[in-house]
C-alpha cells in the first residue's frame, strides 16, 4: 500500500496536499480499498466555506455510501470533473487523479494536528 510521505492524513482516512494556500484532498489507498468499487462521487460544496472536520461530499460504493470530512478549514474552489464520468479514479490512482475537491486554506497552519505518513501507516496498522 502506498503512503506518500510529502501528504498529510486524517484518521477519517482522508490525505491533503498543500502547496502555498490552496489544498488538494482526497480520500486514502486504504479508504479506497476498505470501500471497494466506487461507484459515485457526491460534491457540491463548490464556493462553500467550511470548517475543519465539516462533511464536504459522500463517495458510494457497491456496498455502502460514506461522508467525505474536510481536513482543515477552507472555501472548496474545484471538485474533480473527470469523477462525474469516471468515479473508479479513485480507486485506481487515489492520490493523482482520483483526487477530489481543492480548497483555499483558512487558516494556514491547521495542518499540524494531521497524521505524517508514518503516523496514518500505524494507525491504520499498515
Amino acid at each position: 500500500m502506498n503512503f506518500p510521505s510529502e501528504l498529510k492524513y486524517t484518521e477519517d482516512h482522508e490525505w491533503i496536499r498543500i502547496e502555498g494556500d490552496t489544498a488538494t484532498i482526497g480520500i486514502t489507498e486504504h479508504a479506497q480499498n476498505e470501500l471497494g468499487d466506487i461507484v459515485y462521487v457526491d460534491i457540491n460544496t463548490v464556493g462553500e466555506a467550511l470548517g475543519k472536520g465539516d462533511v464536504f461530499g459522500s463517495v458510494e460504493a457497491v456496498k455502502t455510501v460514506s461522508d467525505l470530512f474536510i481536513p482543515v478549514a477552507g472555501t472548496v474552489l474545484e471538485v474533480n470533473p473527470d469523477l462525474d464520468g469516471e468515479p473508479e479514479l479513485v480507486n485506481s490512482d487515489p492520490y493523482g487523479s482520483g483526487w477530489m475537491v481543492k480548497i483555499s486554506l483558512a487558516n494556514p497552519g491547521d495542518e499540524d494536528g494531521l497524521l505524517s505518513a508514518e503516523q496514518y501507516k500505524e494507525f491504520i496498522g499498515a
